[in-house]
């Protein structure tokens, strides 16, 4: 197998995986009453874009391009998910639960696609865990895997 189709085949993967993990939040959202906070909401984004970017490298064989735009997403949503861990372990910080909330559910998405991106919790709550982790952990450790995956296949070209 060549390197750019086993590369195209792990853009497909991580695209798959992102998919998965914004199910995983619609089901924790609709079934389990995990409402999301504004962090939340924006590490869903933050998947979504990698998914995007990694179908993208792999449909137009752009894998250079798209993994660097991916792995930096997978930087953003790096601080994100640890900015959350950080602000529930400090529950006296806010979030900006009035300015960051209002403009996270002011974006599209949050009007087009409120039960996946409108923010209705505050980023200090605890949520419960999902198999061992809680899900900013999971995203955390999800994001870490994602940037050094994507800046691998970066640096392998195609």
């Amino acid at each position: 197998m060549g390197i750019v189709m086993k590369a195209r085949n792990q853009l497909f993967a991580i695209s798959i995986l992102c998919a998965g993990f914004i199910l995983v939040a619609w089901y924790l959202q609709v079934f389990k009453m995990e409402l999301p906070c504004p962090l939340c909401v924006l590490q869903r984004y933050a998947f979504i874009l990698i998914g995007i970017f990694c179908l993208l490298g792999a449909f137009l064989k752009r894998i250079r391009m798209f993994s660097i735009l991916g792995s930096l997403t997978a930087l953003v949503g790096v601080y994100l998910a640890g900015y959350q861990l950080w602000v529930i372990a400090h529950p006296v910080i806010k979030c900006g639960r009035d300015a960051l909330e209002e403009a996270v559910n002011s974006f599209w998405l949050a009007k087009a696609v409120p039960v996946l991106f409108r923010a209705e919790s505050l980023c200090s709550d605890v949520p419960d865990t999902f198999l061992v982790l809680n899900p900013p952990q999971w995203a955390l450790l999800w994001f870490v895997v994602f940037a050094i995956a994507l800046f691998r296949l970066a640096r392998r070209g195609g």
